[in-house]
């Protein structure tokens, strides 16, 4: 830890940083498990408190898996935001897009595998209709990059943007399953490569 990271943690109250910990534990046993499968003891046990302790800071299983996906959600769509908003050449954005959606996966992955395994459930629920919400805008974000790219020549035109904006997600965020932060290997390198494989198919020589 960062000696600027250790002076703004101790600036958090203690109960604070203390809820962080425990939602971080929640959000690796339900990757490990599946939601449904993990119990509040179990969290509570991995926590190293009492399961009525853990009502202190969540008031339901529910509440702690909401406040997973949404700050998960809401941070990789506020980096797409702001890619886009930036602008610049059509190629120069994706290529942002591109490495924003390896940053979302290296920055929290229990997270990650949490909204993949449980994300056609959760939006069946109202709690979580954001979730489809979330989904649906950046779908927009990244298939508005690719259909600009395609109107000044930059891509092909005969692709569908929002199929190759599907491809593309789903080949960054499983990613997640046998992505290794301590491999070989770094998120932007890995970014670099999957760019190079797809752009060569999209491309106008």
């Amino acid at each position: 830890m960062t000696a600027e990271r250790a002076a703004r943690r101790r600036a958090v109250p203690a109960e604070s940083v203390r809820r962080e910990e425990i939602l971080a534990i929640a959000t690796r046993i339900f990757a490990d498990k599946g939601y449904a499968s993990t119990t509040v003891r179990e969290i509570a046990d991995a926590a190293g408190i009492l399961s009525g302790s853990l009502y202190h800071h969540f008031d339901s299983k529910e509440s702690m898996l909401d406040e997973v996906m949404r700050a998960f959600l809401d941070g990789a769509v506020d980096r797409y935001r702001r890619t886009v908003t930036k602008g610049g050449d059509p190629l120069g954005v994706l290529r942002a897009l591109v490495h924003d959606g390896f940053a979302a996966l290296g920055s929290n992955p229990a997270a990650l595998v949490v909204m993949i395994n449980e994300f056609n459930l959760l939006v069946q629920s109202p709690r979580f209709a954001y979730l489809r919400e979330g989904a649906s805008e950046t779908e927009r974000l990244w298939a508005g990059v690719i259909e600009e790219g395609m109107r000044t020549g930059v891509f092909r035109s005969d692709i569908d943007p929002r199929m190759i904006y599907r491809f593309m997600r789903d080949t960054i965020w499983i990613s997640v399953r046998w992505y290794d932060p301590d491999g070989k290997n770094t998120i932007e390198e890995i970014a670099d490569f999957y760019l190079e494989m797809l752009l060569d198919g999209i491309r106008v020589r």
